[in-house]
């Protein structure tokens, strides 16, 4: 069975075709700026690349596009479309609604609508994926949509409710919802594959958004993004958790708008509003060597950070059986697992610096003999982690 597996963002479109018989990418690629001066790069499995310009004024655009890709030329992998036994969307916000992956239906599409002022950046964008798929791929086509938020569903009331009036909660759905849920669930699940004994797990999603989640016996019972991805610690160009009367203070001395202080809160903050160099923790790091202690600062405000959200939700899990980094910063950046491992050796998780050390994206146990904690580096792979989804719902579908 191969699936088609899409995240949609509002000027993006990004795909991979993954055959599930070995759940083997067969090709992947990226149609970026659709509705501007749309680009397009693509690769396929065995090396085949290529990089151009389309005109896609619509995300109805970009599917033909990536339909000629898998279809024709030199990137072809498959005859028709027909090989392809369903689509697999990501979708940001499901809010309280969907706690599990779905068909999508009329009612499924409408669901995820109502739920835009949750996600305004994110899930008009998944609606416009979702109806341009079927426009290009035919209604008949079986198509799944995976909510990043259901993993964390499982978290208990004490650790969702923000303690507004309750009114807020009843009348808006106010409270944490959480984000990365895929990429969590995935590699916990993978960590139980390799330990079905380790009950208390902290997985740490460090990438250019991150958020950390605190697991017992393979549920949710805390994480660091809340009701928006934009909670939590210091990220590329998110400023994560700060005291909510310095946002209305700002506002005020600023005369900005709660739309231009939310742009400025996700997309002006977080490394590269501290540093004033990038939102890239490369580039930071590169300008903090150089000398440069706006970067410095930014960087010094990561690490005391991420520690400290990891040494509370060992409390929170009364105890802690693994550790586990995933996403870019993490699978990329040995001096990042080993500068976090550092500041967390007094609670007995120690990690082994030589074997940590030039390791970038492999799957690797980093825990010393001594130490009291598993220390692990899991690549996620959030999409294979719909395709699984999408195909147990399409086979179910057909029994």
């Amino acid at each position: 069975m191969k699936i088609l597996v899409i995240n949609c963002g509002s000027s993006s479109l990004k795909y991979q075709l993954i055959d599930m018989d070995g759940e083997q990418c067969l090709a992947k690629g990226l149609c970026d700026r659709v509705g501007i001066d749309g680009k397009v790069k693509a690769e396929t499995a065995d090396g085949r690349k290529a990089k151009f310009d389309a005109a896609m004024p619509d995300h109805t655009a970009a599917f033909n596009e990536v339909k000629k890709l898998l279809t024709e030329g030199e990137l072809k992998v498959i005859h028709d479309l027909d090989e392809i036994a369903a689509i697999g969307h990501r979708v940001v916000q499901g809010g309280a609604l969907y706690h599990e992956s779905c068909l999508v239906t009329d009612e499924v599409k409408a669901g995820i609508a109502s739920l835009n002022d949750l996600a305004p950046l994110h899930n008009p964008a998944h609606i416009q994926g979702i109806n341009a798929a079927q426009q290009v791929f035919g209604m008949d086509k079986p198509e799944v949509v995976v909510f990043d938020n259901a993993f964390h569903s499982t978290m208990p009331p004490k650790a969702y409710i923000y303690p507004f009036p309750y009114e807020y909660y009843e009348k808006y759905q106010v409270r944490k919802y959480g984000a990365h849920g895929t990429s969590h669930r995935y590699v916990s699940l993978r960590l139980q594959e390799l330990h079905p004994e380790f009950k208390k797990v902290i997985v740490c999603h460090l990438g250019n958004g991150s958020s950390i989640t605190a697991i017992k016996d393979g549920k949710v019972i805390d994480t660091s993004m809340g009701l928006t991805p934009l909670d939590g610690f210091i990220m590329g160009s998110r400023c994560g958790a700060v005291d909510p009367s310095a946002v209305t203070f700002i506002m005020d001395k600023e005369n900005i708008s709660p739309m231009d202080m939310s742009d400025l809160m996700n997309k002006k903050s977080g490394f590269l509003g501290v540093s004033g160099v990038s939102p890239d923790m490369r580039d930071v790091e590169i300008a903090a060597a150089d000398g440069n202690e706006r970067a410095q600062l930014a960087l010094d405000i990561f690490y005391y950070e991420v520690p400290k959200i990891i040494g509370g939700y060992i409390t929170a899990l009364q105890g802690l059986d693994a550790l586990v980094f995933t996403a870019g910063i993490s699978e990329n950046g040995a001096n990042v697992r080993q500068d976090i491992c550092k500041q967390l050796e007094f609670l007995g998780i120690k990690m082994d610096y030589e074997k940590n050390e030039g390791l970038r994206g492999k799957e690797t146990r980093l825990d010393a003999p001594d130490s009291k904690v598993a220390i692990y580096l899991i690549p996620t792979n959030e999409e294979l982690m719909i395709a699984r989804d999408t195909k147990e719902i399409v086979e179910n579908m057909n029994k």
